[in-house]
């Protein structure tokens, strides 16, 4: 009787899947469970069974569990928008600001909190707008019979330089009102509620969709435009749609949670270490290591300091630069 041949990369890739889910849950029902108030996984179970107008109830389904989703959401779409990016560019250093989305959004934002203090509702709307005016100026300056990568890098960083200026400008004007800006601008989901989880969702649906969709597409890019279009790929048209669909996923993602730096860039190649760089398998383990990290480190950033809250965007920055470094030395010793 012949023998199956088991290949033992598609076994390593399951395992890390199951883990990868696994710990999804864990870091989820963490972030519900621990707090200044901690509860029993009882009183969870209780909530969604058997849910009753008390204080439990009121922090639970109405504080924790819309703030720990929205991590969640925010760190699936700075994911897969860092994977995209870093596929379609060809470039391991690309994520969400290169392309000058972070920067749009932090100016519309802050010119809201700043120069419009009544209208502090309309922060998300403003910076969510502000990232794609921002991705749309990018792709306008970086269009050449198509979107050409450097273009769009040079472009990226220009802009981003360009808005950067003008919050700048804002807090040396109004530095009496910068205050309120701050926890903003360092990323966090403090007050997160069940309606930033309905303005992420639909982006983040769209954004697995689309991964899902496009996975061979960023296969293709790997191989050089030449090679793709030898494949049947419409590469500049590939290429469009791609970058909106991380311009998108980064936009909304910034719109909720503030200038949350590292995630885009350090996930994809935590992933690619773990499953390789296949697209097919990378954008999903980038999705729920995503997910995961960021649910994780806010609760480490909102208990470590208790009662004091310490925004995840600093929290994130401190585990991310370390891990930059170690990429950077281990390139250079190749």
């Amino acid at each position: 009787m012949r023998e199956v041949a088991i290949d033992p990369r598609g076994t390593w890739r399951t395992g890390i899947s199951i883990i990868g889910l696994v710990a999804l849950v864990a870091a989820l029902f963490w972030g519900i469970r621990v707090g200044t108030v901690p509860f029993s996984a009882y009183d969870i179970w209780n909530v969604f069974i058997a849910p009753a107008s008390n204080e439990a109830y009121q922090i639970i389904y109405n504080i924790r569990v819309p703030r720990v989703l929205v991590g969640a959401l925010t760190g699936i779409n700075l994911a897969l928008a860092g994977c995209i990016l870093q596929g379609v560019l060809r470039n391991p250093l690309a994520d969400p600001g290169i392309i000058g989305v972070s920067a749009g959004a932090g100016l519309a934002a802050m010119s809201v909190m700043i120069l419009w203090p009544g209208l502090m509702a309309l922060v998300p709307a403003a910076a969510f707008v502000g990232a794609l005016l921002a991705a749309g100026i990018v792709f306008l300056l970086s269009w050449d019979r198509g979107i050409q990568p450097l273009r769009l890098i040079l472009a990226g960083v220009a802009l981003a330089a360009f808005f950067g200026g003008g919050m700048s400008a804002l807090m040396v004007f109004h530095s009496d009102k910068v205050q309120g800006t701050v926890n903003w601008m360092a990323g966090g989901f403090q007050g997160r509620s069940w309606n930033h989880v309905q303005m992420i969702l639909p982006y983040s649906l769209i954004g697995v969709l689309g991964t899902m969709l496009s996975y061979r597409h960023l296969n293709a890019l790997q191989l050089g435009d030449e090679v793709a279009k030898g494949l049947g790929i419409r590469v500049e048209k590939a290429r469009f749609f791609l970058v909106v669909l991380a311009a998108l996923l980064a936009a909304s993602a910034v719109s909720v949670a503030g200038l949350l730096g590292f995630v885009g860039l350090i996930i994809p190649h935590i992933a690619r270490m773990l499953v390789g760089s296949d697209f097919e398998y990378l954008m999903p383990c980038a999705a729920v290591l995503g997910a995961t990290i960021v649910v994780a480190a806010d609760t480490v950033a909102r208990t470590i300091f208790s009662p004091v809250e310490v925004p995840v965007g600093i929290f994130m920055a401190f585990l991310g630069a370390p891990f930059f470094i170690y990429l950077l030395r281990k390139g250079m010793r190749r």
